[in-house]
Formats: C-alpha cells, structure tokens, sequence
C-alpha cells in the first residue's frame, strides 16, 4: 500500500488518462475515504494523521508553481487528476479548488483537461454537482448494480447508501459523466466475490442504460490491495465486457 505524500503529485503515466499531473486535497499521511474499497492502493481508511488536509489557497499556489516549472520544461499534462489518498469531494472548498484549477489550465496548458475520480458518495450534495458538471473528465465510480456485491467491493463508510440511491444520483448528470468500473474476484471474509458472472454483468448494464454516461472504463487490479485473495480479470475478460458495453451503444475503455 502507499499514500501519495505531496499535494501535487507526478506527473505519472496513467492507463487511463495519459501524462497526468495528480491534485491530493487530503492529508499526506491518511487516507480519509467515504468508501473503504477492499482494493484500493492506498490501503485501508486510517484515523490518525499529523499532516493538516491543505488549504485551497496552499492548492492553488502549489499546482501554479508546477504547471509554471512543467511549462518551462515543455512537459505540457494531458490531464489534472483529482485523486489522492481518498475521496477528493471530501475537501471543504472543493467547489473553489476546482474553479482554480480550471483558472490555472486555462493560462498554463489550456490543452490539458481537468479529471475527477470520485466515488459518487457526495454528488447529492449541490456544490459538488455543480463543481462535477465543470470539469472535463467526471469520473465516477460504480463497481455493482447488485447491493450484497457493491458493499462488499467498496464498503460505504457512515450512512446506508444503496445501489437505487447511486443510479438516480448518476442519472441527474444527463450523461454529462464517465462510469469507472472495477472488475474483479476474490473472497472477502468468508463471502465469495465476483462481479463478472452473467447475473452481476447484466444488472451492471441495465444501469448503465439508466444512467446514460458518455463512457465507460472498466479496468482490474493494477497494484498490490489491502485485502488479500483478490484475483485480477485478464485482459481478454475484460474486452468480453466491453462488447457487451458497446452493443449497447456506449463508448468503453478497457484497461488490464
């Protein structure tokens, strides 16, 4: 496991997205999720921190100073990536960091576009939607169309939140929105877990034809979870889904 431990981060290469200049909006010692997925990189929630979750201020001189420093080196991104050690909607001030990031891409590399990665938990809420509806690339995540499998995968910290809540808070984007979906299977306490048999994949698709998202991107395990007994879908799995996706007249990328 492992945290990203400065608020800007990278870039990186990512499978997604390309050269990607990372925002962390939280602590870089914690990981603070409104999800504790079974697998994710940065491991399991964590309660004790030393580090402050840093001010939108702080975020948007520090990503100035490197679109500034990336520019003069000619490494222009292809995207900002709000990701993290958790879930970036969390921040107090996201709606604000969001309209300074598109502020900054607009002088420094008006090419790049601005990416979210969240889990969907705080799109109810109206600043968040509102700042989702800004960016370029709102991905959010939903893993199961089917309750028992959903809870198990990502594992909803706090309130009951069920897959119907999901669906009609995804739908209010009017496609205006990329699902991001993990693919995987496994055992999680004693309870067997596979979200690519026929009964999971079809629910999972009759959502997304609710939903309406512009696109899809499916992907598996890149990285070592916290939780072990988890088995990563090939490649070839995946492309299978991805038919399916796309006889139903949506865009899908596939990342094994």
């Amino acid at each position: 496991m492992f945290l990203f431990h400065e608020i800007i981060f990278g870039p990186i290469h990512s499978r997604r997205l390309g050269l990607s200049l990372g925002v962390n909006l939280l602590p870089v010692d914690a990981k603070i999720c409104s999800f504790n997925c079974i697998y994710c990189e940065c491991g399991f929630n964590t309660t004790m921190q030393e580090s402050p979750i840093p001010n939108r201020e702080h975020v948007r001189e520090t990503l100035e100073t490197k679109l500034k420093e990336m520019v003069a080196e000619g490494q222009i991104p292809d995207v900002i990536t709000f990701a993290g050690n958790g879930e970036p909607t969390l921040h107090a001030d996201f709606e604000g960091i969001i309209d300074d990031t598109i502020a900054l891409r607009n002088t420094y590399c008006p090419t790049a576009k601005v990416s979210v990665l969240s889990n969907s938990t705080r799109v109810h809420k109206p600043h968040i939607f509102a700042a989702l509806n800004k960016v370029d690339n709102n991905i959010l995540k939903f893993d199961s169309a089917i309750d028992r499998t959903m809870k198990l995968m990502d594992q909803p910290v706090g309130k009951h939140i069920n897959v119907a809540w999901f669906i009609e808070q995804l739908k209010k984007f009017d496609g205006r929105l990329i699902i991001q979906s993990m693919f995987l299977r496994g055992e999680v306490n004693g309870e067997k877990l596979d979200n690519t048999t026929d009964e999971e994949v079809e629910a999972w698709l009759l959502a997304l034809e609710q939903i309406r998202p512009r696109q899809v991107m499916i992907y598996s395990l890149d990285r070592e979870a916290p939780t072990q007994n988890l088995q990563k879908i090939n490649v070839d799995e995946l492309n299978v889904i991805a038919e399916k996706v796309r006889a139903r007249g949506f865009d899908v990328s596939v990342a094994g």
